[in-house]
């Protein structure tokens, strides 16, 4: 299911206890899921039965940001869990952090 992502938005999801909020996003629909399963938004309740699918079990990490291939797409992770996130179909990436200049 294709959403529409804007910065500030929560998302949970359906399988395990991974909370995302999104830091940046440029306007369109994204199929953004967790753990193989489509994440909620708001107070939308998870479809029964839902359950994780151990091809993406790799987990996230709190505090964390992941990013799409071209880091047009940016999550915080707020609440780790078991579930892998995946954006249109690929996996997304744990941001690398930028190396500052030497101070030479």
């Amino acid at each position: 299911m294709a959403v529409a992502l804007k910065a500030g938005a929560k998302l949970k999801s359906a399988v395990c206890d991974t909370q995302l909020m999104v830091v940046k996003a440029p306007a369109g629909e994204y199929d953004i899921r967790c753990g193989g399963v489509d994440m909620l938004a708001g107070t939308a309740t998870a479809p029964e039965g839902a359950q994780l699918d151990p091809a993406q079990a790799g987990g996230t990490l709190i505090g964390k940001r992941y990013v799409d291939a071209e880091e047009k797409v940016e999550l915080l992770c707020t609440k780790g869990g078991k579930g892998s996130v995946v954006l249109n179909g690929v996996a997304m990436e744990i941001k690398q952090a930028k190396q500052l200049p030497s101070s030479d």
